[in-house]
């Protein structure tokens, strides 16, 4: 890749050439100064077409190309009488909506320095960054200079390093076998649905439930059998809940589910849904019919006014444990009122 400061004496030259659109002629009769001028600018083409970058140069007015290098012509092929958004790009049925011939310039008409951008080509998707300067041609008009250098292996690169951080974010939230939000991420979900639910002063509710008597299935049918029951209770819950809840798990046979603007009675409905729906669920494993109920404890504040979410779900699971205690597969509930 060219340094800015390497892609700047290159600006400088091609402005000072005469002209590149064919190799100068050192054995015409010329004078000794037209002959050096001509060698000169021999030498600098020479250097142009040995980068491995593209370089062109195009009238801003009527985008008609001036110079291209090799590089150009082997990745593009001839330009022949086409202007640069139909040489270098796809699909276009006029100058580019992306050109940046209007960064280049200021309110006068007078060049504005250097612009880099990344930019992903149309014709052949390569990534390039690009260098864009307006500079004053040897006949006075004004052109485009861009010097694009190929970055994709880079841009692959940061693309592969960015999926990996999302994936280790959703990994760091979910739960590995339920592939539900783990505690971690609700607690991080929660915190911010309920800073809202204060601002708005809008009620807010908790489900909590925990599968009854799990223990005897993990005993009965084996772990892998207790995890399939974790895994279709998930699959349950969540055909349940509405799209803003957050649902998780949160401990081994332990769920929850925050409910933003949602109030007690509309709470107790969606847990006796979730509720109904285990108790009417089998699941046939080895042969045989698992059933599976559950026990719930419902808390919900209509102004959550210093409540946090930590004070939320202890309360919704002392209301779980009343279920229990009360003989199970049931819900509890306390509304949380101001002091």
């Amino acid at each position: 890749m060219l340094h800015s400061a390497e892609q700047s004496k290159l600006t400088d030259i091609l402005a000072n050439i005469s002209d590149m659109t064919k190799p100068p002629d050192t054995t015409a009769n010329t004078p000794p100064d037209a002959v050096q001028q001509a060698a000169q600018d021999s030498a600098v083409v020479t250097v142009l077409n040995s980068l491995d970058a593209l370089i062109y140069v195009a009238d801003m007015s009527t985008h008609e190309l001036l110079f291209i290098n090799d590089y150009a012509r082997q990745k593009w092929g001839e330009p022949g009488n086409k202007r640069c958004w139909e040489y270098l790009q796809k699909d276009q049925q006029g100058p580019c909506a992306f050109c940046t011939n209007h960064k280049l310039v200021d309110e006068h008409q007078q060049p504005t320095g250097v612009y880099v951008w990344e930019f992903q080509n149309t014709q052949n998707k390569h990534w390039y960054q690009c260098r864009d300067e307006a500079i004053r041609w040897v006949d006075g008009r004004l052109v485009r200079i861009e010097i694009a250098t190929d970055i994709s292996d880079r841009k692959r690169m940061e693309q592969e390093l960015e999926a990996a951080r999302r994936e280790a974010e959703y990994l760091a939230g979910t739960d590995a076998l339920t592939r539900l939000n783990n505690r971690r991420a609700f607690f991080k979900l929660g915190e911010q649905v309920l800073k809202e639910a204060l601002r708005f002063s809008r009620p807010t509710s908790i489900i909590m439930f925990d599968l009854d008597h799990f223990k005897q299935i993990n005993d009965t049918w084996g772990h892998s059998a207790g995890d399939a029951v974790l895994q279709r209770v998930a699959t349950l819950a969540e055909a349940t809940v509405r799209n803003a809840d957050i649902l998780a798990r949160i401990g081994g046979e332990e769920f929850a589910i925050l409910l933003p603007q949602t109030d007690m009675p509309q709470a107790r409905i969606l847990a006796e849904r979730i509720r109904q729906a285990l108790t009417d669920d089998v699941l046939p494993i080895n042969g045989m019919d698992i059933n599976v109920q559950a026990s719930f404890g419902i808390s919900s504040c209509e102004h959550c006014d210093d409540m946090t979410l930590a004070d939320l779900l202890n309360t919704a699971d002392e209301q779980l444990y009343l279920s229990k205690k009360l003989g199970r597969n049931r819900i509890s509930s306390h509304q949380i009122s101001k002091p």
